[in-house]
């Protein structure tokens, strides 16, 4: 899994003036993700060794007597699983084979499909068109977005929205006393200023570089616009900000479940969540 050597997180924290115990306890509320990124964004120390595992758009590929699920809604997300880091996420994929996503990022959808094609089925490009019972016998039109290569880099997402450990508390509430016995105002926004900085170059320094904000991530804590849908036994399956699959979408796309049904690839109990 994603992690960071102690010493180099201890050196980091004082640099920020942040104590070790805090920096531990910080640790404590990680958990790892992959990032999907166009190649451009891959930091420069692993771009050479890159290799691609994923795609936005295009047309599905099917195994023989598998139709498009319905509604007929775009191909958004096809991951390689074999292609994926192994050893990196919390959650368990698929080894092998391929992932396919098929949901609406422009308006609410009328349902969120995850297919996984099993490693050496033979399979055939599906078409844009097909056969609408809808439009007086006119062939219907699925939305194809433009193809995109992605590569995956390791990362850790943080959980803001939890609790914070005692010493961490007891950091935030000493700056604000200190502060107090001043002049009143500022302190404890400085302690939580050197918190927040801390945490983002933690996890900066995980990815290896700044971390995209337009992505597709996998595993990990959302980074949700508006309520978290990973609460209780609820995990990030996959998240996608609908400006990663097309420039001109400003929406946050989440699809979470329980380990039990993503180990087991019940992908019909996931759960859908799109945030504008």
């Amino acid at each position: 899994m994603t992690s960071i050597d102690e010493s180099l997180l201890l050196k980091t924290a004082a640099e920020y003036g942040v104590p070790g115990p805090v920096a531990r306890e910080l640790m404590a509320r990680t958990r790892p993700c992959l990032y999907l990124v166009p190649h451009e964004q891959v930091p420069a120390a692993l771009r050479e060794d890159a290799r691609p595992a994923a795609r936005t758009g295009g047309l599905p590929a099917l195994p023989d007597g598998v139709d498009l699920p319905e509604p007929r809604e775009p191909l958004v997300l096809s991951v390689d699983c074999a292609a994926l880091p192994p050893d990196v996420l919390d959650i368990e994929l698929p080894a092998d084979g391929d992932l396919l996503l098929f949901t609406e990022i422009e308006y609410p959808p009328e349902s969120s499909v995850v297919l996984h094609v099993p490693a050496g089925a033979a399979t055939t490009e599906r078409s844009a068109t097909y056969e609408s019972n809808e439009s007086n016998g006119e062939a219907g039109q699925v939305r194809v977005y433009e193809p995109r290569t992605l590569y995956p880099v390791p990362g850790l997402t943080l959980d803001s929205d939890g609790e914070v450990g005692p010493r961490t508390r007891a950091f935030l509430d000493e700056g604000g006393a200190n502060e107090g016995a001043n002049d009143g105002a500022g302190a404890e926004d400085g302690a939580e200023d050197a918190l927040d900085s801390f945490e983002e170059a933690v996890l900066d320094m995980a990815f290896g570089g700044q971390r995209p904000g337009v992505c597709v991530q996998l595993g990990g804590f959302s980074d949700s616009w508006d309520m978290a849908p990973d609460v209780g036994e609820l995990v990030l399956f996959v998240q996608l900000a609908g400006q990663a699959i097309d420039y001109n979408v400003f929406t946050m796309n989440l699809i979470v479940g329980t380990r039990e049904d993503i180990a087991a690839r019940r992908f019909a109990g996931l759960q859908y969540d799109q945030q504008c």
